[in-house]
């Protein structure tokens, strides 16, 4: 068993009244790596001035977080069978809707990664869905989640 920590942290501006909902939703991700993350809300979710745009918001990141995942599985498995990946690049995207509940949710995150083989001879149709399965199954973030998942190859 593995245990993970995020410190989330985040402040009231003294000039904000708070009660009115007009506060900043900026606040920061820090990790036990030492890494810092400015978050906010989505504007998407909560307009601006109050999110800022250029802040990483939680959506993102559970796509992110989906993707990345995903990847170093997949990486993982191609290892292991012998094949040599140059790059792999995904531009991931999530749709948020009502799910079966009718509450708000990331119903839906598509993986689209473009990858790039040492070897492209080696690597037909059947063995990149191989590798695309193993690395779905083995995600612990898709094993944790309810979102229905695709992967465009």
């Amino acid at each position: 068993m593995s245990t993970y920590q995020a410190a989330i942290s985040w402040q009231r501006h003294p000039n904000e009244v708070f009660i009115d909902a007009k506060y900043s939703r900026a606040h920061t991700w820090s990790f036990d790596g030492g890494a810092i993350v400015a978050a906010s809300s989505s504007p998407s979710v909560v307009p601006l001035p109050y999110s800022v745009e250029h802040h990483v918001d939680p959506e993102e990141a559970y796509v992110a977080s989906l993707s990345s995942c995903h990847m170093l599985f997949f990486l993982h498995f191609a290892a292991k069978a012998g094949l040599i990946v140059e790059s792999y690049i995904d531009k991931a995207s999530g749709i948020m809707a009502r799910n079966a509940h009718g509450n708000m949710a990331m119903v839906e995150v598509t993986l689209k990664p473009q990858i790039t083989w040492q070897h492209t001879q080696r690597v037909n149709e059947k063995v990149l869905s191989e590798l695309h399965h193993q690395a779905h199954c083995a995600c612990f973030i898709a094993n944790s989640v309810n979102t229905l998942i695709k992967i465009e190859h």
